[in-house]
């Protein structure tokens, strides 16, 4: 079966690659949740919008993914969330996407929010490590400061 990636799959390839898998895998796994598209005539035309929005928030090459580690690592990245009285437990959590716009507000780099792991959910007021994956090879850890609002 021949696909177009719409997402990056691990051991696979990048969203607008072509690639030609098993039809199982692709109807039971990629199809379904959204992370290809079949390859017909139309859909290979719109590869070269994909890649263009991928190059787009992509990090260029080894060097730029170090020197975004490097400005990554002299932010202060405070998201205000609503705490649930005296304790510091929080109203809900926060996500990668919060700490994608906590980043960016605080004058860092675009990030995906998918290049962005946190542990585990945070619920509490305080300071929490979050890993940026930035580059196969380059990898930084942020902390994240949560206070009440």
């Amino acid at each position: 079966m021949k696909l177009i990636l719409t997402a990056d799959v691990p051991n696979l390839g990048a969203p607008g690659d072509i690639v030609e898998v098993k039809d199982g895998y692709g109807r039971n796994l990629l199809l379904p949740r959204g992370l290809a598209v079949v390859a017909t005539r139309g859909a290979e035309k719109q590869v070269a919008s994909i890649q263009r929005a991928q190059k787009a928030r992509q990090i260029r090459d080894l060097g730029h993914a170090k020197e975004v580690a490097v400005d990554l690592g002299k932010l202060t990245i405070t998201i205000k969330a609503k705490a649930a009285g005296a304790t510091g437990r929080l109203f809900g959590s926060v996500s990668a996407s919060d700490v994608v716009d906590a980043v960016r507000a605080a004058g860092g780099p675009p990030l995906d929010r998918r290049a962005v792991e946190v542990s585990a959910q945070i619920k509490t007021v305080g300071s929490h490590p979050a890993t940026v994956h930035l580059h196969p090879d380059v990898t930084t850890e942020i902390a994240v400061n949560v206070v009440a609002s």
